[in-house]
């Protein structure tokens, strides 16, 4: 797993962080949301795997957020931090470029070579030797 310090887009030299993916990511099948504070939604359940997730429905749809982005103390919860579930797909020895990271959920916004970006997983990435 890789831990990724400084949770800034890009050090002040300008030089961004280099990974590759060791495993592949498959991306759900539902559309990705976004969610802003002050948004009211419903919580559901933790996730098993990713236990700083809990799934939450919107009038937009539904999705995995970290649950420390939300106030559940209400019902409807409310959103305090801006989220986007946004996931990318990429392939076994890709190289990304590390935009932000998560280490608390242990998830990394990355982008590819195309320009796309989206959420992986932690424990599927490495830092690229020699960057």
């Amino acid at each position: 797993m890789i831990v990724v310090h400084a949770a800034a887009p890009a050090p002040e030299n300008g030089c961004m962080t280099r990974l590759r993916a060791t495993a592949a990511h498959t991306i759900p099948e539902r559309p990705p949301i976004r969610v802003t504070p002050g948004q009211r939604v419903r919580a559901g359940q933790q996730d098993t795997d990713w236990p700083a997730f809990v799934f939450i429905t919107t009038d937009d749809g539904d999705g995995w957020v970290p649950e420390r982005h939300l106030n559940t103390s209400s019902d409807p919860a409310v959103v305090n931090t801006a989220y986007d579930t946004t996931e990318l797909a990429t392939t076994r020895g890709e190289e990304l470029t590390l935009i932000k990271h998560d280490n608390p959920s242990g998830w990394a916004w990355v982008r590819n070579a195309a320009g796309r970006e989206g959420w992986v997983p932690l424990r599927t990435l490495e830092p690229v030797p020699g960057e």
